[in-house]
């Protein structure tokens, strides 16, 4: 990377942090012993600060070097299967967590294979919604004391205060995908 580019990159980043502390580039000048002209030629990335001067503003603006430093990591956006985590259990019927680490996240995306004669375990009412999309076959979805009947290429969507689960009652294996929110599974 050359050198313009750094000095770009360090100002941006102390124009960022100076923001997040709501300092002016007065404030931040009088904190670290500098002009406010200074400042703003450094944010502009005009000037390259020296170690010492660096090092001074990484401290006034709460941080630290290794922060300062840190290349952010975007959020994964995309998923593939070889990033899937798959259970499978005595029924033989598999739950693929197809957004790993979703646990942090406001919704959890599964993909469920259910196999004949199957159900998925039983859920007591809780907080939250539930959305489900048949991708193949065909299950029963129990909610409460009322079933629904839900074929490929339907959708189900309700409230989770209600106890609900979902079987397979044909001969052949359904796959849906379930989304829940919040993560429950």
């Amino acid at each position: 990377m050359e050198a313009e580019q750094i000095n770009r990159n360090i100002g941006k980043k102390i124009k960022e942090l100076r923001n997040l502390n709501r300092l002016t580039q007065q404030e931040l000048a009088d904190r670290t012993e500098l002009t406010k002209g200074y400042i703003s030629q450094l944010e502009h990335g005009l000037v390259a600060p020296s170690v010492v001067t660096l090092l001074d503003l990484i401290e006034c603006l709460g941080t630290t070097p290794s922060e300062f430093f840190r290349e952010a990591q975007p959020d994964q956006v995309v998923f593939s299967e070889e990033g899937f985590f798959e259970k499978i259990d005595e029924g033989g019927n598999s739950i693929q967590w197809i957004v790993p680490s979703a646990q942090k996240n406001q919704m959890e995306p599964l993909l469920v294979t259910l196999q004949p004669h199957q159900e998925l375990f039983r859920h007591e009412a809780h907080e939250g919604e539930e959305f489900g999309y048949v991708l193949s076959g065909k299950i029963r979805l129990h909610l409460g004391d009322r079933k629904f009947t839900v074929k490929g290429g339907e959708s189900f969507y309700f409230p989770s205060d209600t106890g609900h689960y979902i079987e397979n009652t044909t001969a052949r294996p359904a796959r849906f995908i379930w989304v829940s929110t919040p993560p429950t599974f």
